[in-house]
């Protein structure tokens, strides 16, 4: 019997295990029919684009791809920011909950910068899929290592290390080596790169809220709030983790976080039947020693029981900004055609209205030199030396501080409400001057208004700084592409370009001290001097109201209090200082009170915080986002974009002459064009990284769109009507 029981247990393992060799069998004969994981997603890159990663994904048949089972890692020298991936068929997974799903095929794109140095795009790209018809098989999480070379335009140098910043860069700036140019990581990234925001459900009543930023960039603590919307009865109770004390300008001291923060939040109240939580996060950060963002709002939707993180991020693809095909920087110059454009540029900025109330101090002076040649000469030449040294350090500070990462072009200075308040001051002490309110002499310290309304080689040496500064917010015809050459070129050649636009400037006086035939058609001084010089008094009165103007829009009406205070105090500080110079000490030691009384409320100016601005809404306008102009392109609407700023001369005399025109609004509804119009009168990432984009050196920038997601085509600084109807009827065919 034992021996019977034996052979019958021996009989049933050989039955056994023939069955498991015929599954086997049956099994390896029904997965080898799958295709390999590489050949069921079929991945491809494209890094032409500079700063932008474009994926396709082709999927094979009966096939697909998890949209949440996607991740993407950095390689050395690599900085990513948030995938753009389209929405998927959201169905039901019994194993990983509520899931999106991709079929046939799939395009994302991954911004990214790169560090100094960096020559290839290095990543990592996992994903994971499964085969949806039998046999019914997942395959597991698949990495793909991509290095591909970098486009040639996000070449770039890295800025020095080193406590200051300008110091820094100017050491930096002789290091370019020629055709290289500033990347787009010299530039802050836009919001949605800088400030990756994600949120996650640990368990129903536990979320996790990730923020992740590029180094460099910071998130302050106590300016995040947290709320939930519609859900009433709920409660949020955040753990913040120890930061980093850091001390604000603004702010004071405060604690910030570097590179990624992990937030645990604790949801308080009764969560019975809720399957989803919408949280909106409000938050603000800066670029370390550059610029700061206005406050950031994000929504996310975060599934309770998935485990599965949510991206707080744009409802649109961020555009593709293609490099613009026309216009005054469409080609590539050289340093000759580049000096050229300056010296023409120059010249013609003589005739902008930014710099006609300067050069009204400097006709004054030419014409009180009458036929003495020798004081015609000495006026030119220490007025065009003025100008060149002006130009050199203007144009050496803002390429050291682009070099170092700091978004500035031509004509940022007046982006600071301090700078245009300050100038305001100038322009007032000006007039008053050539109103005779005061006469300046030695006595008084060296100050700008001084200088430049005294006579003398002084005088005339800091009416051509002052020259340079107002010409600052006007940008003549030729000069954007000589502009954009010197912030793309090396030190030496960018110095010739600056020196270039400082001769076109100074030339007509220059010509009227050594061409004794064109001072010949001067007339001659006389007692009508005078009253010239008191008439030429007001244009300073109304380039200083100008100033207050843009400082209204900058900062608001508390801003405009303090600097017409500031212009009382200083009209008062002069007027007693032209009555006192026969009196004793104490009259001058109250002229030192007032004129500290005048920088009372500059100080205070210097902290009045920017108000919230609301989205543009004037009509026919749509105020300018990536997302939406990228929303326009993708339903094959024209699109006309205006970059501008209130305190951009050239930005309002185009406005007057064509685009406020009923006949540009005519041309508009002709065409079937949306107006998008961008604010640059205040610091903005966004509006920085759209002009560096198509290397314009400042605003105004002018780019129309066509239909069909044909690139951008590139205006000139300066329009005509017709110029802008040619664009726009091009754009619709």
């Amino acid at each position: 019997m034992r021996s019977i029981f034996h052979g019958h247990r021996a009989a049933l393992l050989l039955l056994l295990l023939a069955l498991l060799a015929g599954a086997q069998a049956v099994l390896a004969q029904d997965t080898a029919d799958l295709l390999p994981v590489t050949e069921a997603y079929k991945l491809t890159a494209d890094a032409a684009t500079p700063g932008v990663l474009k994926l396709h994904w082709t999927i094979a048949p009966d096939y697909y791809l998890y949209r949440g089972r996607m991740n993407f890692k950095a390689g050395d020298g690599v900085t990513l920011g948030e995938a753009q991936l389209p929405d998927g068929e959201k169905h039901h997974d019994e194993y990983l909950g509520d899931v999106e799903t991709y079929h046939h095929s799939i395009d994302a794109t991954l911004p990214y910068s790169v560090a100094a140095g960096t020559t290839r795009l290095k990543l990592s790209v996992r994903y994971q899929g499964c085969h949806e018809v039998d046999p019914k098989i997942c395959y597991p999480p698949h990495t793909e290592q991509l290095d591909l070379p970098l486009p040639t335009s996000l070449g770039s140098t890295g800025a020095p290390a080193g406590n200051n910043p300008l110091s820094a860069a100017l050491g930096q700036l002789g290091s370019h080596s020629s055709g290289v140019t500033v990347g787009m990581d010299s530039a802050p990234l836009p919001a949605e790169q800088a400030f990756r925001f994600e949120a996650l459900a640990q368990n129903p009543h536990q979320l996790l809220l990730r923020w992740t930023m590029p180094k460099g960039y910071y998130l302050y603590r106590d300016q995040t709030s947290l709320k939930l919307k519609d859900a009433g009865g709920l409660s949020l109770t955040p753990t913040w983790p120890a930061g980093t004390a850091h001390h604000d300008a603004h702010y004071g001291d405060v604690t910030v976080y570097f590179d990624q923060v992990e937030l645990p939040v604790a949801v308080d109240g009764d969560l019975a039947g809720r399957k989803q939580l919408t949280l909106e996060a409000s938050f603000q950060g800066c670029q370390d020693g550059g610029l700061c963002y206005p406050l950031m709002t994000r929504a996310v939707s975060v599934d309770l029981g998935s485990g599965v993180a949510a991206s707080g991020k744009a409802t649109a693809t961020a555009p593709e900004l293609p490099p613009a095909n026309a216009g005054e920087s469409a080609q590539p110059i050289s340093l000759i055609v580049a000096l050229l454009l300056a010296l023409g540029g120059g010249l013609v900025l003589n005739l902008m209205p930014c710099v006609l109330p300067v050069l009204s101090i400097k006709a004054v002076s030419v014409l009180e030199s009458g036929e003495n040649r020798a004081t015609a000469r000495r006026h030119a030449l220490f007025y065009t030396a003025g100008v060149l040294v002006s130009f050199a350090a203007l144009g050496l500070g803002i390429l050291a501080l682009r070099s170092a990462g700091h978004a500035l072009g031509w004509g940022t200075q007046l982006q600071q409400p301090l700078v245009v308040g300050v100038l305001a001051l100038v322009m007032l002490a000006v007039g008053l001057s050539m109103s005779g309110v005061v006469q300046f002499g030695a006595s008084l310290g060296n100050t700008g208004a001084h200088l430049a309304a005294r006579s003398g080689p002084a005088g005339d040496f800091f009416t051509g700084v002052l020259a340079v500064v107002v010409a600052s917010p006007c940008t003549a015809p030729f000069m954007g592409s000589a502009l954009a050459y010197a912030f793309a070129a090396p030190m030496l050649a960018a110095l010739l370009v600056f020196l270039a636009l400082g001769i076109g400037l100074a030339l007509p006086f220059l010509l009227i001290g050594f061409v004794p035939a064109l001072a010949r058609l001067l007339p001659r001084p006389g007692r009508w001097m005078e009253t010239l010089k008191q008439v030429l008094a007001f244009p300073m009165y109304l380039t200083a109201v100008w100033l207050v103007w843009v400082l209204a829009e900058q900062r608001g009406a508390d801003a405009v209090g303090l600097v017409l205070v500031a212009m009382v105090l200083l009209a008062m500080t002069l007027w007693w200082f032209e009555r006192s110079r026969s009196r004793g000490a104490i009259s001058r030691v109250l002229v030192a009170l007032l004129a500290l009384a005048t920088l009372v409320p500059m100080y205070l100016l210097a902290h009045v915080p920017a108000p919230s601005r609301v989205a543009a809404s004037e009509d026919g306008v749509v105020a300018y986002s990536p997302e939406k102009l990228a929303e326009l392109r993708a339903a094959g609407t024209p699109v006309f974009v205006d970059m501008t700023a209130d305190w951009c001369v050239t930005c309002k005399a185009n406005e007057h002459t064509v685009l406020d025109t009923q006949a540009f609004h005519d041309l508009l509804q002709r065409t079937g064009a949306v107006y998008m119009k961008g604010d640059w009168t205040d610091v903005n990432p966004t509006i920085s990284a759209f002009l560096q984009q198509y290397h314009s050196p400042g605003v105004p920038l002018y780019v129309v769109f066509p239909k069909h997601g044909a690139p951008g085509m590139q205006l000139s600084t300066v329009l005509t009507s017709s110029m802008v109807e040619q664009a726009l009827t091009e754009a619709v065919r």
